[in-house]
Order: C-alpha cells, then sequence, then structure tokens
C-alpha cells in the first residue's frame, strides 16, 4: 500500500481574529483592528497532519462564519475515511457539495497537498507540476488612508529591497489618488506602481478617472468598477494603454472563460481564494496565458499559512510571471501564525522546498487568536 493511501481521520478547524498594525482601505471596504481567517487541519492515520487556511473577506469571497461552516459542516464528511491520495476525487466532490465557499476549499487543497508533503517528504509544489521558479517578487499594497504613515511604510520598502507596490485607489477622492501618485514618482524612483481600484469607482466617474491615473504609466491599473461591469471593463480597455487587470471579475476558471471571450481585460488577479483551490487556480492561469493574457498572485488578508500556499502554487504555475502580494504576514499582521517567519529576501519570496507547505502554525498563537475551536 503507497503511503498516500492513508485515510483522513482527524478534521479540525479554528476562526482566528489576528491583530494588524494599521488600517487599509480598499475600494470596496475596509480591514482595521484585526483580520479573520478560518485554519484547518487534517491527521492521516499514521498520525501526519497537514494544514490549510481559508482567507474570506466579507465584502468579496465571504464571510469567516461561513468559511467555517463550509468546512465544518459540509466538506467534513467528504474527507472523513478518504484516501490522502484521493485529493483530485475529494476536490471535485468539494466544488459542488456547497456553493461558493471558495476559501473554504482552498483550505481544503492546501491541507491535503500539505499532508501529502508531510507523508513523503517531497514540497507541495512537487504535486503540483513542480517548481519552475525559486523566487517570486513581492508587491506590498500602499492602503493607509493616513498617507504619512504609508510614506513611513514605502521608507521601511525601499530599504527592505521591495520593487513593487500597488496603490489602492477610489477609496476617497480622486485628488487623493492623483497626490499620492505624484508624491511616489518624485520620492520613490526605484518603485514600480500598480493601482487597483478594487471595484471602487462609480460607472459615471470611472472613464475620466482611470484615463487620469494611467498617465502616470502604472505597470496596469486593475478593476476599477464593479466585478459584473463586464461592458464597461472592455470600454475602459480601449480607453487607455496601460494594462487593464481583472480581480474580482474572475473568481474560477469559468469566469476566465468569459472574461477573454469579452475582452474585458489584459490580464488577470490568481487568487486560490477566489478559485477555490491551488488546482483552479492554475486553470485560470493557464487560460489567460493561452489567450495571451498575463497573470499575478494576489491574495486576501493572510496570514504566512495561506502566502505559502500561494507560493507553492505559484511556483508551479510558468504564466503567472507578474510577481505575487504576499506581504501581510511581514508588513501587516501584527504577530503571522507560523512557526517560523515567512521567507522573504531582497524583495523576493522564497519558495520553500522543505516536505508539504514548508511550515506549520504555532498552536500557541491558534489558543490565543481562536474565535472558535474543536471542542
Amino acid at each position: 500500500m503507497s503511503e498516500l493511501d492513508q485515510k483522513i481521520t482527524g478534521f479540525d478547524v479554528w476562526h482566528l481574529a489576528l491583530p494588524v498594525t494599521s488600517r487599509r482601505d480598499h475600494g470596496i471596504g475596509t480591514v482595521e483592528d484585526t483580520c479573520e481567517i478560518v485554519v484547518l487541519r487534517l491527521t492521516a492515520e499514521g498520525g501526519a497532519q497537514g494544514w490549510g487556511e481559508g482567507s474570506p473577506w466579507s465584502v468579496f469571497t465571504g464571510s469567516p462564519e461561513a468559511s467555517f461552516a463550509a468546512l465544518d459542516r459540509y466538506l467534513r464528511p467528504l474527507v472523513l475515511g478518504r484516501r490522502v491520495s484521493d485529493r483530485a476525487a475529494i476536490m471535485a466532490d468539494a466544488l459542488y457539495a456547497v456553493a461558493h465557499a471558495t476559501e473554504a476549499k482552498a483550505a481544503l487543497e492546501s491541507a491535503l497537498l500539505d499532508l501529502s508533503g508531510q507523508i513523503t517528504g517531497l514540497p507541495a509544489h512537487a504535486f503540483l507540476g513542480g517548481k519552475c521558479r525559486d523566487r517570486i517578487p513581492l508587491s506590498v499594497s500602499i492602503a493607509n488612508p493616513d498617507f504619512e504613515q504609508d510614506r513611513a511604510l514605502l521608507d521601511r520598502l525601499v530599504e527592505d529591497g521591495i520593487g513593487l507596490i500597488k496603490l489602492k485607489a477610489g477609496f476617497r477622492d480622486h485628488a487623493f489618488d492623483i497626490m499620492r501618485l505624484e508624491q511616489i514618482a518624485r520620492d520613490y524612483p526605484s518603485l514600480s506602481v500598480r493601482v487597483d481600484y478594487n471595484q471602487g469607482l462609480a460607472p459615471d466617474e470611472a472613464p475620466a478617472r482611470v484615463t487620469d491615473v494611467a498617465q502616470f504609466k502604472p505597470d496596469f491599473i486593475e478593476q476599477p468598477v464593479r466585478a459584473h461591469h463586464f461592458g464597461l471593463m472592455r470600454t475602459l480597455r480601449g480607453m487607455i494603454d496601460v494594462p487593464l487587470l481583472a480581480d474580482e471579475s474572475v473568481f474560477g476558471p469559468e469566469d476566465m472563460m468569459r472574461a477573454t471571450a469579452e475582452g474585458i481585460c489584459d490580464g488577470v488577479s490568481v487568487k486560490i481564494m477566489k478559485s477555490g483551490g491551488l488546482s483552479r487556480a492554475q486553470q485560470v492561469a493557464a487560460i489567460a496565458a493561452a489567450n495571451g493574457l498575463t497573470a499575478y498572485g494576489g491574495d486576501m488578508f493572510e496570514s504566512g499559512l495561506a502566502h505559502l500556499a500561494g507560493a507553492h502554487m505559484i511556483a508551479a504555475t510558468p504564466a503567472i510571471t507578474l510577481g505575487c502580494e504576499f506581504y501581510q504576514a511581514s508588513y501587516f499582521l501584527a504577530e503571522d501564525i507560523l512557526d517560523m517567519p515567512f521567507q522573504v529576501d531582497a524583495g523576493q519570496v522564497i519558495v520553500p522546498d522543505t516536505p508539504g507547505l514548508g511550515a506549520r502554525p504555532d498552536m500557541g498563537r491558534i489558543a490565543r487568536y481562536a474565535q472558535a475551536g474543536p471542542a
């Protein structure tokens, strides 16, 4: 019997609230004080454990309460008693066992991959096609309504060797966005800038504002309007000479097929939390690449555990060429939950080659931040 034919005998879920260091405003909402995640632990009959994280946001993908319930009530019966090697079949069943709940499904596949790696000694990326890169350029988002605080962060980023930033726009007036773009261009010339509206613009104001921002020649402008405004996204794309990227308009492969057919974007943000897992995220990137579009590795409000899963996915996905946004563990959380630091060096995320995801949560921190968990 293969080691991966062990049955899964344990399924434990926690809902955590993690303190953060500052307020962050995005086009569709605000995060301050804490960000909330759901953590899953799977145990195989031989005693090995695998961990995964679901990182929801109520205005984007869903709520932590829904992710917790999806795992605890609806996905648990699909998993217990199954073989670790049944990952593809388990995820196929999970796709339709509960509608949406993409973050819960991402947590499940991450934990299955980590468990497989812990049993075999292989890194998670080995189960996703193999590693095509050792390092991933890191982008850090600038989203504090107090720009003076963000200037202090920008100073730190330059000192740390970060070369990419993403300016979150559309949560205040247009003058605030232009002022920040001007100051960053003047005072931080080493930084490459991207702009993300997170759906923050109304349809009537979007054309003028996006055209203004395009004059700063950012690497790209991301999701200016609401996810369902496919026609307006296509119109905006035709108005500017910098790439227009889709985020909230594209969750899984099905959305990517529609986005390419309707020509709404030049590239896409690929997130395991939107896609419903690492394998489906790879499918999104492959569809984008097949249609001549670019892709980068986005994230939600995550701990280092979800960052690790995303890093393994990107490492095994050649089509994701624009870097990643796995910055929260280093630059946003007051304390990460991992038992070792999430590895960033000279502006690059380091892809682990150790078994599974490469690290695991500290149980003391899980207990400290738990809002709900196993009885």
